[in-house]
């Protein structure tokens, strides 16, 4: 597995064991391992970029979870090269060394953001992205490459089935969106900024699930959407709030003054929890649905995800945050 350390590869592992898998796991730095460790996996130390190390984990492998990517949305210009690395060259070693490997099965982790903006509408596997609109950001861009990539090397033969989550949520999500989720629990949110953005919020332990069912029972070549609810950010941030029995808070940043002061960005950005690059975040934000339904995946492998409010309810109870009603 790659993306072993990270907030859905930690759980995969734990559900791997769980049910008697043994597990080699990828990390960068075996400091960073213990938990793993402790899991009685084994480790190999090498980035995605090691392809020696690659090679190695993948080594008498029945399977191969890719999990691992480069995640960043407001991604400095510096550091396209390395995202583009991360995120198409890495997927490309793995799958390579798997073939090389004789692996008969590879679970690769994509995302909805493939899709791009579905602009109001919501979409499933078969919808096609207008490639001519262009890419909202960086990650945008590599992700949808490595996604074609795998497609192709799955026509060609190769043994992989594709997940694709929405905006996966959970206890101990750091990423944005989960920050923002307990700031508004906690009555500590001090304004909305791009909060009319339509996402799909994907749970991670039903992430998880739906990734073992597709390593299971998924078809060779195919791609699994592991959806959820779709809402707009605004109620994701109200419900919880209304969880923890507060109110939301009213205040808004207009997207306009956000334009004006984000060449100020790289002076104030990264202390209130947001990327310098707001340009990209703007792009990827303003006016964009990223929506779908996972009819697919409830069919063919049993993907049964919980409701918002009972995702949002256990996220907050493993933070600690008291709710209304206990």
């Amino acid at each position: 597995m790659t993306g072993g350390t990270g907030f859905i590869g930690g759980r995969l592992v734990q559900a791997l064991r769980d049910r008697g898998d043994d597990v080699v796991v990828l990390v960068r730095s075996r400091s960073r391992a213990t938990a793993l460790i402790g899991l009685g996996c084994e480790i190999v130390e090498g980035d995605l970029n090691d392809r020696v190390a690659v090679e190695r984990g993948v080594e008498g492998a029945d399977a191969v979870f890719h999990l691992a990517a480069m995640f960043e949305i407001g991604l400095p210009k510096v550091d396209r090269p390395k995202m583009d690395d991360a995120n198409i060259g890495g997927v490309r070693r793995v799958m390579d060394a798997a073939a090389e490997a004789g692996v008969a099965r590879i679970v690769y982790a994509s995302t909805i953001n493939v899709f791009g903006d579905t602009r109001g509408k919501v979409v499933d596997e078969t919808f096609v992205r207008d490639e001519s609109r262009g890419f909202f950001s960086w990650y945008d861009r590599t992700k949808y490459q490595a996604h074609q990539l795998v497609m192709s090397r799955a026509a060609q033969g190769a043994p992989v089935v594709l997940v694709q989550p929405g905006v996966v949520y959970g206890p101990g999500d750091h990423f944005e969106i989960g920050r923002e989720i307990l700031l508004a629990a906690q009555g500590r949110l001090l304004a909305l900024m791009l909060a009319d953005i339509g996402i799909t919020m994907s749970y991670v332990d039903d992430v998880v699930a739906g990734m073992l069912a597709a390593h299971d029972s998924g078809e060779i070549g195919e791609s699994y959407v592991l959806g959820g609810e779709n809402v707009r950010l605004r109620e994701v941030l109200d419900r919880a709030a209304r969880l923890a029995g507060r109110s939301l808070t009213r205040r808004t940043v207009p997207t306009s003054a956000l334009k004006l002061v984000a060449p100020t960005a790289p002076l104030w950005a990264k202390r209130l929890g947001y990327p310098s690059n707001v340009r990209e975040l703007i792009a990827v934000s303003d006016g964009k649905t990223y929506w779908v339904h996972d009819t697919k995946a409830r069919e063919q492998l049993g993907y049964a995800p919980i409701s918002l409010d009972e995702g949002l309810r256990r996220t907050l109870q493993h933070a600690g945050t008291p709710l209304a009603n206990g």
